[in-house]
C-alpha cells in the first residue's frame, strides 16, 4: 500500500476535499461562461445565469429567498460583514454586541477590532459541555444592543448550540441575530426561519466546495453597510464582479449537501469510534463537548496525563488536531477549552477527529491501533 493510500483524514471540520460534482461543475465554468456578469450581452447573459443559478442553490438549503443570499470570499469575510455592518450601520459608538467566548476567531477578532471603534461588546460565559445558556443571552440585553451572534455549532467540540431558542428572547426588541454556521451547513438543518436568524454565515470549504467562497444570508429588510464599497454588484451589498466560478462552484455543494443532513452513516462510525476508544482506553479517555447535542461527524476526546499534540505526532498517517499548543515545554489550552473550564490535566491531551462522508469503518480500527501504540509511548 502507498503512503498516499494508508494516509487518513480525520480532519473534516478544518477544510474538506471537493466533491465529485462540484468538481465536475468547476471544470465546466473553467471553458465558460467567461463574460461579465454585469455585462448585458451574449457573454455576460449566460455568467449572470449561472451567478444566479447558484444563489438560488445556497437559497434552497437555507430555506431563504434567493434575494436574500450574498456571495463573499468565505466565512470570515461573512462575519465581518456582519459584525461591522451591523455596527456601521447602527451610526454610533456604544452601539452595544453580544456573543460567546468559545466563537471562532473570525467573530472574537471582529468583534475586538470594533470595541477600538468604540462599541461595547458581552462575550458570555458557556456550560462544561461549551454552551451558552439563552437566559444569559437575555440578562445581557441592554437598550443600546444592536446585535447578538452565537455560532451555531463548535468548530472544536461540536456542540450545538440553542440559536432558535436565543431568537425567542429578541423577538419585538429590533435587535439583530447573526449566526456562524459554517460548521453546520450542510452537515446539520440550518434553515434559517427555523433557526430565526437575521443574519447567517456559509464557508464554501466546510461543506466540500471550494476555498476562498462564502455566503452571507441577510434578512429581507434588514440594512447592512457594505464592508466593500464600489459598483453595485449583489444589489449593492458587496462591490466586485462576481467569481464566476466559485459561486458556481458553492451552488453545487449546496445541492449536494442537502442530501447529507444529518448525516447519519457519519454519525453511527463516530459513535463506533468512540465506543473503541472507551473499550480500549477505558477512564483514560474523556469526551468533550455535548454528548448529544453535538455535530455528527465530530468527536473531540482528551487522553488524561497525555498530551494531544506528541500523541499526534506519533501518528503521522493521520489527520487530526489538538485542542492545545505547545509553546517552549508549556502547553496551552485554546480559549474555547478554556472557556469550558476543562482541567489543564485533561485538555492537555485533547484531539479532535472530525469524520467525513467518505470515511470508513477501516479507517477507523487503524486509527484506534495507532493510538494505542501512540499513547503507550
Amino acid at each position: 500500500m502507498s503512503d498516499a493510500m494508508s494516509r487518513i483524514y480525520l480532519d473534516f471540520n478544518a477544510s474538506t476535499p471537493l466533491a465529485p460534482e462540484v468538481r465536475a461543475a468547476m471544470a465546466q465554468m473553467l471553458e465558460e461562461p467567461y463574460g461579465n456578469p454585469s455585462s448585458s450581452h451574449w457573454a455576460g447573459t449566460p455568467a449572470r445565469q449561472a451567478v444566479e443559478d447558484a444563489r438560488a442553490k445556497v437559497a434552497r438549503l437555507l430555506g431563504c429567498k434567493q434575494s436574500e443570499v450574498v456571495f463573499t470570499s468565505g466565512g470570515s469575510e461573512a462575519n465581518n460583514h456582519a459584525l461591522k455592518g451591523v455596527f456601521y450601520a447602527a451610526g454610533r459608538r456604544g452601539a452595544h454586541i453580544i456573543t460567546t467566548q468559545v466563537e471562532h476567531p473570525a467573530i472574537i477578532n471582529p468583534c475586538r477590532f470594533l470595541e477600538k471603534l468604540g462599541a461595547s461588546v458581552t462575550y458570555l460565559p458557556v456550560d462544561g459541555y461549551g454552551c451558552v445558556d439563552p437566559d444569559d443571552v437575555r440578562k445581557a440585553l441592554r437598550p443600546e444592543s444592536v446585535l447578538v451572534s452565537v455560532m451555531h455549532a463548535n468548530n472544536e467540540v461540536g456542540t450545538i448550540q440553542p440559536i432558535s431558542e436565543i431568537s425567542r428572547h429578541l423577538r419585538g426588541t429590533g435587535i439583530l441575530l447573526h449566526t456562524d454556521a459554517a460548521q453546520s451547513v450542510g452537515k446539520i438543518e440550518s434553515k434559517v426561519e427555523v433557526l430565526g436568524v437575521d443574519l447567517l454565515s456559509v464557508a464554501g470549504h466546510k461543506l466540500y466546495g471550494p476555498k476562498g467562497v462564502g455566503a452571507l444570508y441577510i434578512r429581507e429588510g434588514v440594512f447592512l453597510e457594505p464592508l466593500i464599497h464600489g459598483a453595485g454588484h449583489e444589489s449593492g451589498r458587496r462591490a466586485g464582479t462576481e467569481n464566476v466560478l466559485l459561486n458556481a462552484a458553492l451552488g453545487v455543494a449546496c445541492e449536494v449537501a442537502a442530501k447529507w443532513i444529518g448525516m447519519e452513516p457519519v454519525r453511527i462510525l463516530r459513535d463506533y469510534f468512540w465506543e473503541r476508544l472507551q473499550s480500549v482506553f477505558g477512564e483514560i479517555v474523556v469526551m468533550l463537548g455535548h454528548p448529544t447535542e453535538r455535530l455528527p461527524n465530530t468527536l473531540n476526546v482528551c487522553f488524561a496525563g497525555r498530551n494531544g499534540a506528541e500523541i499526534l505526532s506519533r501518528m503521522p498517517r493521520v489527520a487530526a488536531s489538538t485542542g492545545s499548543a505547545c509553546h517552549s515545554g508549556s502547553v496551552e489550552l485554546s480559549p474555547v477549552l478554556e472557556a469550558m473550564k476543562v482541567s489543564p490535566e485533561i485538555g492537555m491531551g485533547a484531539i479532535r477527529f472530525s469524520l467525513g462522508r467518505g470515511t470508513t469503518q477501516e479507517e477507523i480500527e487503524a486509527v484506534v491501533e495507532y493510538l494505542i501504540q501512540a499513547a503507550d509511548r
